[in-house]
């Protein structure tokens, strides 16, 4: 068994096809006619433009008239039209007069060294789209024809060391059971699309190309990043049973798209999803989301070499509240720092990242940046309702900075009379030990609150998740966090606000009773968790939760919870599988 990373779920069983490395040869060479080179690159431009118009277009008939996630192509095309990259390709063409494929190459690893600078695997990631841009552009300037995909038998597992997003447009996706790759991650694009196709992917499996010949049987396991080569026939057997078992579960968890997320016994919560583009409200609100809980602006931040402008900013903001119609978008503003690096912006190297200049304390510090991003999304409100969410507050003065900054800003739209939402809500996320302290007197200046476990629990308990030495100690079960979050809660209802919660914990099964009985108000979780969380919600009383939530609460140690709900969750499980079997049995 090989393993990688499982970045869309599902279980495939077929045959191999081995996809060898299919990069254009590029030859340097001088040229005679400077101006009719340049002209040469530009037509190529053009007709790459042209040809991801028709990916598009295909990859939209796939998804059934879905365009958002097909328009990931897009920033291929934004790239290869990009005025700096053309400047850059027609200056070394000019400079030292050679072909256009090189000037292109040389110029495009320029610009992957800047993305691989960053210490984020997002972003590195986005090195996929310059590669592939590339690839097919040289091809397009060579006259070179791409591998043909659109016809392929039945069961088909993809194998490559690396799937391009145009790859996936000209794929006979039909007939494809799995996708698998040496290189790529949870965030690509041929993740993104794999998901949105629902075909089983795990990429960065090292050496797969090497290891499996064509037509050998493979199976993936999409869920747990697993792959099989040659498998055994009782192997076969046990993921044949597996594969009937997801493909049922994902036809039930359709029947909750669009639902309401209600209790057994009819209390009303929100459950809302995580996002990071425009592109991702789409999936959030076809997955069945009631709004957007969390918007991750500093992806906007991160995926170029220059601060966005206020028009780039409100542009993405715009698109997805457009997207959302009328649903709830909770932006946070830029939270830059700790495991978030932007190298243009020229931040020092800290000790301690995660206690230092970070998030609100960079927006305060640089006035310039945040009063963009406010202005941009001030102006998108006027599209949809959106919220405005500060992170990592520590004080009631740095709210009031904000508020004060923000009444600024909208005293200018008025004089220039740009509309926006008047009663736009302001609030803030609740993910340190201060602002848990202060939550009372934070709930009585701000419109809601939303809790960030992920930082609160780090905080909470002085331990660095990223540090294997005491990662052992990071849990939110730990019942110091969950006295937090509950009193969190009760602070925020006490002063007449609602309360969210956008951190892991929120999709957590044993998190979710004890969040119920707490009284939380939103749940926003991870795109691909909301309809699974609705079902889990969806199978709890509010007396149930009660119930143990009084039982937890009585726990001085993480370990006693942990075992707890592992116990009562597992015991339940079973439980619900027999009264399932005993109803089938009767009804035959």
């Amino acid at each position: 068994m090989l393993r990688g990373i499982g970045t869309s779920k599902g279980i495939g069983i077929g045959k191999a096809l081995v996809l060898k490395n299919t990069g254009c040869e590029v030859k340097k060479y001088k040229i005679d006619d400077v101006d009719a080179e340049l002209q040469r690159y530009k037509d190529g431009v053009d007709t790459f433009i042209k040809e991801t118009d028709e990916f598009i277009e295909k990859l939209t008939a796939k998804l059934n008239g879905d365009d958002k996630n097909a328009l990931v192509l897009k920033n291929q095309e934004y790239l290869a039209g990009d005025i700096q990259l053309t400047s850059e390709v027609c200056n070394i063409i000019k400079k030292n007069n050679i072909n256009a494929e090189v000037a292109l190459y040389e110029a495009c690893e320029s610009l992957k060294q800047l993305f691989l600078s960053m210490d984020n695997e997002a972003i590195a990631q986005r090195v996929t789209d310059i590669e592939d841009m590339r690839e097919r552009l040289t091809a397009i300037l060579l006259g070179v024809k791409s591998i043909d995909l659109t016809q392929l038998p039945d069961n088909t597992i993809i194998i490559a060391d690396e799937i391009h997003p145009s790859m996936t447009a000209n794929m006979d996706t039909v007939h494809i059971a799995g996708i698998i790759s040496e290189k790529g991650g949870d965030t690509s694009h041929a993740s993104i699309l794999a998901r949105a196709l629902e075909i089983p992917a795990v990429l960065s499996v090292k050496g797969i190309c090497s290891e499996v010949k064509d037509g050998e049987d493979i199976i993936v396991d999409g869920a747990y990043g697993e792959v099989f080569v040659s498998p055994s026939d009782i192997t076969k057997k046990i993921y044949a049973k597996k594969k009937k078992q997801y493909d049922e579960s994902v036809i039930e968890l359709k029947k909750y798209i669009n639902k309401q997320t209600v209790t057994k016994d009819g209390r009303r919560v929100m459950l809302a999803a995580n996002i990071g583009n425009a592109l991702d409200a789409a999936k959030a609100v076809r997955d069945g989301a009631e709004g957007v809980g969390l918007f991750r602006t500093e992806f906007l931040f991160m995926n170029g070499s220059k601060l966005p402008t206020e028009e780039e900013q409100f542009t993405e903001y715009k698109k997805a509240a457009v997207l959302l119609d009328g649903r709830e978008l909770t932006i946070r503003t830029l939270d830059i720092g700790g495991d978030k690096d932007i190298p243009y912006m020229g931040l020092s190297k800290e000790t301690n990242p995660f206690l230092g200049y970070r998030a609100i304390r960079f927006c305060l510090d640089r006035i310039d940046v945040f009063t963009t991003q406010l202005r941009a999304i001030l102006r998108a409100s006027a599209y949809g309702n959106i919220r405005i969410m500060i992170p990592m507050i520590t004080s009631v003065s740095e709210v009031n900075e904000v508020k004060k900054i923000i009444a600024g800003i909208c005293r200018d739209l008025d004089k220039k009379d740009i509309k926006y939402d008047t009663d736009i809500k302001v609030g803030i996320m609740v993910e340190t030990p201060a602002a848990a302290i202060m939550a009372d007197v934070l709930a009585r200046q701000v419109d809601f609150f939303s809790i960030g476990t992920n930082d609160l629990t780090q905080y909470t308990l002085a331990v660095d998740r990223g540090n294997e030495n005491v990662s052992y100690l990071y849990s939110a079960l730990n019942p110091a966090v969950l006295r937090s979050i509950k009193r969190i809660i009760e602070c925020a209802h006490n002063a007449g606000i609602d309360v969210g919660m956008c951190g892991e914990a929120a999709a957590d099964e044993r998190m979710i009773p004890l969040l119920l009985s707490f009284g939380l108000d939103e749940f926003s979780v991870g795109v691909s968790r909301v309809l699974e969380v609705r079902k889990e919600i969806a199978s709890w009383s509010m007396k149930e939760a009660g119930d143990i939530a009084g039982n937890i609460l009585g726990y001085s140690e993480e370990k006693e919870v942990s075992n707890y709900l592992s116990d009562y969750i597992s015991s339940r499980a079973e439980t619900s599988k027999q009264t399932a079997k005993d109803s089938n049995d009767s009804a035959l």
